[in-house]
Formats: C-alpha cells, sequence, structure tokens
C-alpha cells in the first residue's frame, strides 16, 4: 500500500514538473516601447555606453563578412561554375538582402539592447526558442572564433616568410599547428595569442575596439579596390565565354557555398545598445555594409575570372597566383595584407558579438549572472567577454578545429530563419477570428503553422535537389511552400510594423523565401551538421530544464499569449 502511495506521488511529482517545464518554456518577453527600455537601462547603471555612429555600424557589418574569403572562395567557386561564379555571388547577395530586410525591421522595431536573434525570438515566441536560438548561434561562434584565429595565424606566418630572414624558420606549432595523436589534437601558440591581444583590445571598450576594426577594414577595403583595379587593366573578355560552362546547377550550387561569405551584417544588431541612433542607424548599417560586400565580391569575381580562365584558377590562392601570372607579384603581397586585416576584423567582430549575447542571457537569468555584470569604468561586459576569449583560445590552442568545420552555418542559418519568422510572429495579430465562431486557432498560431510548413518544405526540397531527385519531388516541395505562403498572405491579418522605424517590404512573402532557401541551405550542409542540430538542441534544453527555467527574470515575462481586444485588432 504504502509502495503503491508512493508510486503515485512520484508520478504526480514528475507530472507537476513537467507542467512547470512546459509553462515555463512558453513564456515569452514583453515588447516594451524602445524609450522606456532605454530609459530603464540608463537610470540602472548597467547599461553600455552608446559611442557607435553609422560609420562605425557599416564598417563594423563589413569587418564581420569579408574576410580571407573574398580572395579564395571567388576562386575556389568559379573552377566549378565558370565565370557565372558572379551570378552565383548575385543569387547569394540577394538572398542575403532579403534576411537582412528581415533583421532591419526587427533592430528598429525592438528596444536598443543587446539581444540580436536571441532576443527577437525571445518576444515573438518563446524562451526555449531563444534559449536553443542562443546555443547554436554561440556554437558556431566558438568554433568559428577558434578556426578564424587558426587561420589568422597561418596567414600572420605567411605573411612573415614572404621576408628571406624567416623563410622556412617558423615552426609548425606556432603557424598551421603541430598535429597529436593522429590529427585529433593540433598543439599551437600563435592563434591563443592572438585571440589574448584581440580581447585585450575589446576589454578596452567599444570605442577602441571599434577604431581598430575602424582601421583595419578600411585597409582592407582599399587593398581589395586596388586588386579590382589592377586587375582590370589585364581582363580579357574572351574568357567570359561560356559564362556559365557546367549549366546553372552549377551556378546554384556556387550560390549555396558563397551565401556564408555574406554571413555577418547580422553582428550589426548586437551592437543596438552601444549604438547612437539605433532606431535609424541599425537597418542602415545592416543594410549598406551587405551591399558594400555585394559589390566587392561582384568586381573580384568579374576581375579574376576576367584575368585567367576558369579551369586554370589554382585551388589554394586563386587571386594571388593569377595576379604572379601577370608578372604582377606586388598584388600577391597586398593580397596577404588584406587576407590578415580581414580575418582580425572578423574575428574581433565575432568576439564582440559573443560577449553581447551573453550578456544578453546573463541579464535574464538563463545564464548565471556572472554574465550580466559590467566593468564600472570601461563599460564593457569583462567577464563575458575574458569567457569567449578563454573559450576560442583553448579550442584554437589545442585541437584541430578546421576538422569540425563541416558542423559549422547549422547557428546562422536557424538564426536567420528564425529572425524571419519573428517578422511574420510580431506582424501577426493574435486574436480569435470574430466572423466565424468554429475557428479553433488564432490567426498568431495558423501562421506560425504555415511558417513550420514552409520550414519544412525547403528542408525537403533541399534534401530532393542535394540527392539528385525527381524533380516531381522539387515541384512538390515548392508547391506546397507557396500554398503555406498564400495561406499566410492571403489571411491579410497583419498589423504595422511598430513605431516609426523600417518596415520590411512584402510582408508575409519576403520572411516566407527566407525562411525556405535558409533551410534549402541547411540541407546542403554536411549529414553531420544534422545530428549536431538535434544533439546540441536536446541538450540544450536539459540545460534549460535543470537551470534556466528556475533562474529566468520574470519581471518582464508573460505566461501565455492573450487575443487582442476587439479595439486593438483592426
Amino acid at each position: 500500500m504504502g509502495g503503491h502511495q508512493g508510486s503515485s506521488t512520484e508520478r504526480f511529482s514528475s507530472a507537476t514538473w513537467f507542467s512547470q517545464l512546459c509553462t515555463s518554456a512558453r513564456r515569452f518577453k514583453s515588447l516594451a516601447p524602445p524609450s522606456l527600455e532605454t530609459a530603464v537601462r540608463s537610470t540602472s547603471g548597467d547599461s553600455l555606453v552608446r559611442r557607435l555612429g553609422l560609420c562605425d555600424l557599416i564598417l563594423l557589418g563589413i569587418g564581420a563578412s569579408i574576410g580571407a574569403g573574398v580572395f579564395v572562395v571567388t576562386g575556389t567557386v568559379a573552377r566549378d561554375a565558370g565565370p557565372g561564379v558572379t551570378i552565383s555571388f548575385l543569387l547569394a547577395g540577394a538572398s542575403c538582402v532579403l534576411n537582412a530586410l528581415c533583421y532591419a525591421e526587427l533592430a528598429s522595431r525592438f528596444p536598443a539592447v543587446v539581444g540580436g536573434a536571441y532576443m527577437y525570438s525571445y518576444s515573438a515566441f518563446n524562451e526555449i526558442t531563444a534559449f536553443l536560438v542562443f546555443v547554436q548561434l554561440m556554437l558556431d561562434y566558438h568554433i568559428g572564433a577558434a578556426s578564424i584565429s587558426r587561420s589568422l595565424a597561418s596567414y600572420a606566418v605567411a605573411l612573415l616568410e614572404l621576408f628571406p630572414a624567416f623563410k622556412g624558420c617558423i615552426p609548425l606549432w606556432i603557424g598551421s599547428g603541430q598535429e597529436l595523436f593522429g590529427g585529433f589534437l593540433s598543439f599551437n601558440i600563435l592563434a591563443p595569442i592572438l585571440l589574448a591581444l584581440l580581447t585585450l583590445v575589446l576589454c578596452q571598450g567599444v570605442r577602441e575596439s571599434s577604431a581598430v576594426n575602424s582601421v583595419m577594414t578600411a585597409t582592407k577595403v582599399v587593398i581589395v579596390l586596388v586588386v579590382i583595379c589592377a586587375g582590370a587593366f589585364d581582363i580579357d573578355v574572351a574568357n567570359w565565354s561560356p559564362f556559365a560552362p557546367n549549366g546553372f546547377k552549377a551556378v546554384l550550387t556556387g550560390a549555396t557555398v558563397v551565401f556564408f561569405s555574406y554571413v555577418g551584417f547580422d553582428a550589426v544588431a548586437n551592437s543596438a545598445e552601444e549604438s547612437n541612433n539605433p532606431q535609424r542607424d541599425l537597418p542602415i548599417g545592416i543594410m549598406g555594409s551587405l551591399l558594400v560586400c555585394i559589390s566587392l565580391y561582384i568586381g573580384v569575381c568579374l576581375v579574376l575570372t576576367g584575368m585567367v580562365p576558369f579551369n586554370l584558377l589554382s585551388e589554394d590562392a586563386p587571386l594571388a597566383e593569377a595576379f604572379s601570372s601577370k608578372g604582377m607579384k606586388f598584388v600577391s603581397v597586398l593580397i596577404s595584407i588584406g587576407a590578415v586585416a580581414g580575418l582580425t576584423t572578423t574575428l574581433l567582430v565575432g568576439l564582440y558579438v559573443q560577449s553581447r549575447l551573453y550578456l544578453g542571457l546573463g541579464r535574464d537569468g538563463l545564464l548565471p549572472s556572472f554574465f550580466s555584470r559590467i566593468h564600472p569604468t570601461l563599460h564593457t561586459p569583462l567577464h563575458s567577454q575574458i569567457w569567449c576569449g578563454i573559450v576560442a583560445a583553448v579550442l584554437a590552442g589545442i585541437f584541430n578545429v578546421h576538422s569540425l568545420s563541416h558542423i559549422l552555418s547549422v547557428g546562422t542559418l536557424t538564426g536567420y530563419s528564425v529572425v524571419a519568422a519573428c517578422v511574420v510572429a510580431l506582424r501577426l495579430n493574435d486574436k480569435k477570428e470574430r466572423e466565424s465562431s468554429n475557428r479553433w486557432t488564432s490567426s498568431w498560431h495558423e501562421g506560425v503553422i504555415c511558417l513550420v510548413i514552409i520550414a519544412c518544405s525547403g528542408f525537403g526540397a533541399g534534401v530532393f535537389y542535394r540527392f539528385s531527385a525527381s524533380v516531381i519531388f522539387l515541384l512538390l516541395s515548392v508547391g506546397v511552400a507557396v500554398s503555406a505562403s498564400a495561406v499566410l498572405h492571403y489571411r491579410r491579418a497583419y498589423a504595422q510594423s511598430l513605431g516609426s522605424g523600417f518596415c520590411c517590404p512584402g510582408v508575409p512573402i519576403v520572411p516566407c523565401v527566407c525562411i525556405f532557401f535558409n533551410i534549402f541551405l541547411f540541407a546542403q550542409l554536411h549529414y553531420e551538421a544534422w545530428i549536431r542540430f538535434v544533439v546540441v538542441s536536446v541538450l540544450a534544453t536539459a540545460v534549460y530544464a535543470l537551470y534556466g527555467q528556475y533562474h529566468a527574470d520574470a519581471s518582464t515575462l508573460i505566461y501565455q499569449r492573450a487575443p487582442e481586444s476587439e479595439s486593438d485588432s483592426g
């Protein structure tokens, strides 16, 4: 009898815990007016300092997006797509512009505080979605920072070896890394030192780190422009024919590869709390930096494929060897300098964004308050910044992080897709349909179901395309996504974006296209990336269940979505 009662008590306790978990997971953050949130942060004394102008934000986005890839990826993809690589960059750039439009609306609509995609999903959806987005993004950032620091160390050594005194004298454990235990471990000393230096710069304050980023980014852009101008005089238009030698599929596949060359413009959204005029400057900074990057990439593609026939391009250093073949070896030196500058800014901005995301989670209680502390003099999240530097330094100094590169981009594509969905979810009027009493769901829930269908269709289309399935299956997936988008458009239950900030045009079609293409790209990733997504999501849910749900700051949280009143439904 006693055992029977004990078993019932345990079941009741488990049910209560699970019920509490579900209730906590469905909480969402109220969207305070920008002016109110700004005032709260200013009077509480835990805010960052507003020192970033419009030019700083544009350079921040460019610094995050253009690394050494502009000198390498362009030629690598051109070997398959031919001169059509220009179209690949145009298609990928157009897709990123659509994503940037979604980011621009949310950046101008939300309070000027840190958080980016995490904060948007916290308000548009719920707490568990926001936490999962953060974890997926952060894993990308940590591995990416370690991998970039390794590449920076290699390029720095290559630059030094241009001088005869250093040629062949620098050991592997300083440059590319000394492999141990069959390549699982790879010891490197220079990458952690570079990370420590950049972390030190970031800890000094946003003005100092922005100045470093501006100088390095300007150097990088000038070098790219010099490369384009120098190569323009050696273009042979005959090399552009045939323009797409391997067909449009090679061009489209190239677009899925070069899409990740534009990743970084979202870093601007995470600088909201340090922007002088966030509601005006953030949308311009996001779009402006992306358009500059598109122009530079297309310029390099046209020059590269015009100078050398695409089938003769080098795989490792296509741009440098193209100029060397034309007798302009001095340009190779500039390319090496540009690569070092590019990787430095990419790494600097990446570490900056990481610390601001940790700061947001610490403030909300989903991570220990240790991460929410801001230095009273430097006005930087010192603990978060040092933590990000330490994690990246350990990964870069000990592990062969390049072997993990094929599981990257999961967080980026997840974050972009969720941000696009946030635009639709926040625009939807959350109300019961009054004209038909037999409606079982609100327009908001109906909209979310349509968004999930579009995401699943994008994944299905990506899988069918990847494994060269019948075109019928591909068209079927596209048809389902179009139907779901049509339902969203037909509902016409959209409110105008709050405030006088930027409004994304073409809602809900533009966000739906973003979601479909982002998840289509997700399906092109290595299958281990899919496994990583599932495993990390499960582990993140466990962390949330054991810690996050009990420590979240409930002062700004709402536990359920109440239907809007009739007066607000118009």
